[in-house]
């Protein structure tokens, strides 16, 4: 089902448009054949019932009033309280305004004013640069239910996005996406949305620096995933710290997502992704690991291109011991010339999983020089794989990378 919700819940992410001349929207108006106001129109997705949508059109008056026209569609009989709030849907806010209800038989509404519900002068400029959003009701008597909603103003969505792909970890089968949207404002929507995620459990997420591979501090706090329609909804605007970090901050962060069981099981991942600079670039190669001193301990090393040159090293081996910590390094020559000196030491390869993440940058050494994914690949070398750190004389699988692949 959640797989159904998390494609109906893409389809409907909200976006907006602008018109200049009413004529063109038949919208109706209030004004004279001679006034061609400004008009901005708004989606209006839906929230607790799929079937409804709609827009917010906003109309400049002759008087310097504002309209807000609402149109929905799949609207059942009765009256729709409607508002104008204070910041993002994402983050929630008082009522700025109360805009008229909406008729749920024609599912329409028009509200014409010039001040805010606290007496503040409000333009038509005024809405269209506003840090608001749109909240429609059930009813007067059930406000906690929406039935339509839609950020307007400022934090209108450009159209512009970026997804990156959250993997499964250490719960098994849940895995999924983190969007972020930019906003005419420089801000970015995030929306995390896992599938397979339990019924009635909250789901903590961060941003934390560095890679995945590499761990790192918390930099930036999600609003949980709701695990029932495994989802959450995030304005970013600023780290936890306070420093700015907006959608292009994002799209170059050296950094990654992880999402954990719960508040009380932050060890337990159930999700986690590369971000920004970090993002895999879908360029990788692929070795062979023999076995060698242990029978039946075999893999993999494979080397995949991150989009600012670094490599992701993701060894995996099949009849590991459950217990084990296998040392692994890469050497430079071939096996054919075995022994050559450590180059790189990577990250041990956990038995009960048999394997291991590295993120590779550079040769060993505090003055190590660099080096990218192009000239890995062409590297002449070879990995070792060691059955532990007690006993690096016995190798559990070898295999030739690079130029000796």
């Amino acid at each position: 089902m959640k797989k159904i919700l998390l494609a109906t819940i893409l389809l409907a992410i909200p976006f907006s448009f602008i018109s200049c001349d009413k004529d063109d929207d038949d919208m109706g108006g209030n004004e004279g054949p001679d006034f061609m106001g400004e008009t901005m129109v708004y989606n209006l997705s839906s929230v607790s019932d799929a079937s409804i949508s709609g827009t917010a059109t906003v109309m400049e008056n002759e008087d310097n009033s504002t309209t807000i026209e609402i149109k929905l569609d799949g609207t059942s009989d009765g009256m729709h309280p409607a508002h104008i709030h204070y910041n993002t849907a994402a983050e929630g806010g008082d009522i700025a305004l109360t805009l008229e209800s909406i008729d749920g038989s024609t599912g329409m509404s028009s509200t014409t004013f010039s001040t805010l519900d606290d007496g503040t002068s409000v333009s038509y400029e005024d809405i269209i640069n506003f840090d608001g959003y749109i909240n429609v009701h059930l009813s007067a008597d059930d406000l906690g239910t929406l039935v339509a909603q839609g950020d307007i103003g400022e934090n209108m969505l450009t159209g512009e996005s970026k997804t990156y792909m959250l993997e499964e970890r250490d719960a098994e089968g849940i895995s999924g996406m983190a969007m972020f949207q930019e906003r005419v404002n420089g801000e970015a929507l995030a929306t995390l949305m896992l599938e397979n995620t339990p019924d009635g459990g909250m789901h903590p997420a961060h941003i934390h620096t560095n890679t995945a591979a590499e761990g790192g501090d918390i930099a930036f706090t999600f609003n949980s995933v709701n695990g029932t329609t495994g989802m959450s909804r995030t304005n970013v605007a600023a780290l936890d710290d306070g420093s700015a970090f907006m959608y292009e901050d994002v799209l170059d962060y050296d950094g990654y997502i992880n999402v954990h069981l719960s508040a009380d099981a932050l060890g337990t991942l159930v999700a986690q992704g590369d971000i920004g600079q970090n993002e895999l670039t879908g360029n990788s190669e692929s070795y062979d690991l023999s076995t060698k001193d242990v029978a039946g301990i075999m893999g993999t090393a494979m080397f995949s291109e991150r989009v600012n040159g670094e490599t992701l090293v993701t060894i995996m081996l099949t009849g590991t011991p459950a217990d084990g910590m296998h040392p692994a390094h890469i050497h430079m020559g071939s096996v054919a010339e075995a022994p050559g000196d450590i180059a790189i030491t990577l990250n041990s390869i956990v038995g009960a999983s048999g394997m291991s993440k590295t993120n590779v940058t550079k040769f060993n050494g505090d003055d190590g020089e660099s080096i990218d994914f192009e000239s890995l690949i062409e590297y002449d070398g070879y990995i070792n794989v060691h059955l532990s750190a007690e006993q690096l004389d016995v190798l559990v699988a070898q295999g030739d990378i690079g130029s000796n692949s």
